[in-house]
């Protein structure tokens, strides 16, 4: 796979400790869709893994803690039952495929990485 391209993964976590489970949370979720309390969805390159690897590395304490990475096809299929599991600002007609819901991430992130940027700018 091409380095710059982006393909998802799928990022878990169990963290032993509430104050560096609250910073890995915010650290993720500034990169991925959250799917449940600690399951993310984290749709980038691979250079956008490893930073996100290295910002988590400086959070946790590897003999504690515990974060796995499964990446995942390019195209794949998923059901998900009980409550949406789409954010607030990312609802989706009832028909959208999981394809669309990935396209309406990724244009989330974008948005969020040129918020960051003109931010450090300023």
């Amino acid at each position: 796979m091409p380095l710059h391209q982006r393909r998802p993964y799928l990022l878990a976590y169990d963290i032993a400790d509430p104050k560096r489970l609250t910073r890995v949370h915010r650290t993720v979720r500034d990169h991925g869709l959250p799917l449940q309390y600690s399951v993310f969805l984290v749709v980038g390159t691979t250079g956008d893994l490893d930073g996100l690897l290295a910002d988590l590395d400086r959070i946790i304490h590897p003999k504690e803690d515990d974060i796995r990475v499964y990446p995942l096809p390019m195209t794949f299929d998923a059901d998900a039952y009980g409550r949406q599991w789409l954010p607030g600002g990312l609802d989706l007609p009832d028909d959208a495929s999981l394809v669309q819901a990935l396209l309406a991430m990724v244009a989330e992130q974008d948005q969020r990485a040129a918020a960051r940027e003109a931010h450090a700018l300023t």
